[in-house]
């Protein structure tokens, strides 16, 4: 097999593409005692910009509350850029919605805890994300819906 055939994943370019933080009840929420209650949103999508060059970028919106009012609320969008060549369009998905989610969390998880800590509050460290799980669990779902629509 000649090199151009062979399957090619790279890593071109990790960044943060869009970053926001809101502490709508400063300075008084900071006297608050009580701990608070966090909630983590995760959404990744991708697109192909390029001929074998794909952008994923994997969104994480972290809202911290205590009682009734919002602490905090963080949303960071951690971007790649990857080139996927080779590779059977079946198979892409899966690199797409797995492999590239699984290397942007990290940079996403440390993003969103030095803000957080650069905002005054403790540092948030998100819990390990099984993205296999959730690409098999949307598929089913397209599946059905695809199979209800017919």
């Amino acid at each position: 097999m000649s090199e151009q055939q062979q399957p090619i994943f790279n890593i071109q370019k990790i960044h943060v593409k869009d970053l926001s933080l809101e502490i709508p009840h400063a300075p008084r929420i900071y006297l608050e005692r009580d701990a608070p209650e966090i909630n983590v949103q995760l959404d990744n999508k991708n697109e192909c910009f390029d001929d074998g060059m794909y952008e994923v970028i994997l969104t994480g919106i972290v809202t911290a509350k205590v009682k009734d009012k919002i602490m905090f609320l963080v949303e960071a969008h951690q971007a790649g850029i990857f080139q996927v060549r080779n590779i059977a369009e079946e198979e892409i998905k899966p690199v797409l919605g797995i492999t590239c989610p699984n290397i942007l969390f990290p940079y996403l998880r440390e993003t969103v805890s030095d803000i957080v800590t650069r905002a005054g509050f403790p540092a948030i460290l998100l819990n390990p994300v099984n993205f296999e799980a959730i690409y098999q669990r949307n598929q089913r779902q397209n599946q059905a819906v695809a199979e209800q629509s017919d």
